[in-house]
């Protein structure tokens, strides 16, 4: 099974959003570089940053390897973080924004909508779960399906080999978290508060970056204040 992605596309991303029940106060933004200077304009507060990587054989074994000694050494998790697998191919687009919003749940007054009747529903899931889940909710997936032929590109079939990836970081009771639903766990990348995460945050993109120095196909948007 498998959807067609959706595009590291604003516009799309923040429309798929609104449909779902994200009230029009919030919305997803570029981040069109690292630089201070660009970062400065993002409209405050950001909640959540997603990167798009290039899935290489590179950046897979980095990520089992990592896995692999997370789960021998241990790692403070927070209880309140919401995480899901990701069970469907080309659905991370989705899972990456569920990520944004449903940490973010303090913040952000969802609208009685799909989205609010799915994080109800899973609150007390296993993120594997949660994924099952969400792969039969056919009310998200048709808004996928929708938003997903919006994108200044044409929209690639269900069954087309893609070869990026979406994960969010996200901020959580001081912690910065990274959450991949390709993962089985989450990622607690250290300390962090509401008015260091994005530095933080791109911090760790900047990380990704450097592991793949000859490969330029990395976008970030944030979910932040919609001005």
């Amino acid at each position: 099974m498998a959807w067609v992605p959706l595009e590291s596309n604003p516009e799309v991303m923040t429309k798929f959003l609104h449909k779902l029940g994200v009230p029009k106060n919030w919305g997803i933004v570029d981040v069109y570089g690292v630089d201070p200077d660009l970062l400065a304009v993002i409209p405050r507060p950001v909640l959540a940053l997603i990167l798009l990587y290039p899935i290489t054989d590179k950046s897979d074994r980095f990520k089992n390897d990592r896995e692999a000694k997370l789960k021998e050494d241990g790692q403070k998790i927070s209880e309140d973080i919401y995480y899901m697998k990701q069970c469907v191919s080309n659905a991370c687009g989705t899972v990456a924004l569920i990520h944004g919003v449903a940490n973010n749940s303090d913040k952000i007054q969802l609208e009685d909508g799909q989205l609010k009747s799915f994080l109800d529903s899973t609150k007390g899931l296993s993120p594997l779960e949660r994924g099952e889940l969400l792969a039969k909710s056919e009310a998200i997936i048709d808004t996928h399906k929708e938003l997903a032929q919006e994108g200044q590109t044409e929209a690639p079939g269900d069954d087309s080999p893609v070869n990026h990836h979406f994960i969010t970081f996200v901020e959580k009771d001081g912690s910065l978290y990274e959450l991949d639903g390709r993962q089985s766990i989450p990622v607690n990348h250290g300390a962090s508060t509401a008015d260091t995460f994005l530095d933080d945050a791109v911090r760790v993109c900047r990380e990704y970056m450097a592991r793949d120095p000859d490969e330029v196909r990395f976008t970030m948007v944030a979910l932040a204040a919609n001005e």
